[in-house]
């Protein structure tokens, strides 16, 4: 966004995860226009098909809790969209918000009090570099 508002000549590609037409980067995804473009990864439209997979992995589950990082780039997407589609496929979710490794072990301490069926964890780079803790944690 700094670079987009920073110049309209200098070329500026961007990596995303979120829609860069509602961002306001471009135009459309087919001619985004101007001198902005880049990849979309287009992770909060995966948010459904992620539950679906872990439903596959464990059909048996009803509660599934979520570790959302709320200052994170897929926050706002990950919170408006997993209630939906959780709902729909009868899953009855719990979402926990962690931005430090503190809040991380918080997160894991009501996790072993509530015993969740499944854990997902949002895409997200600040819970991707704690990926070590995430599966290390103690039980």
């Amino acid at each position: 966004m700094a670079a987009k508002a920073a110049t309209t000549k200098i070329p500026v590609v961007f990596l995303l995860g979120e829609d860069p037409v509602r961002l306001g980067l471009v135009a459309s995804l087919a001619r985004p226009g101007g001198n902005v473009t880049g990849l979309n990864l287009f992770s909060g439209e995966m948010t459904a098909k992620r539950l679906e997979i872990l439903r596959e992995i464990l059909p048996a589950a009803t509660r599934v809790a979520v570790l959302v990082n709320p200052t994170g780039p897929n926050a706002e997407t990950t919170l408006r969209d997993v209630p939906p589609a959780a709902g729909a496929m009868g899953l009855d979710t719990r979402i926990f918000k962690a931005r430090t490794s503190r809040e991380i072990s918080d997160a894991f301490e009501a996790l072993a009090r509530e015993q969740p069926d499944a854990l997902l964890v949002d895409l997200d780079p600040f819970l991707t570099s704690r990926r070590v803790q995430l599966v290390a944690r103690p039980n």
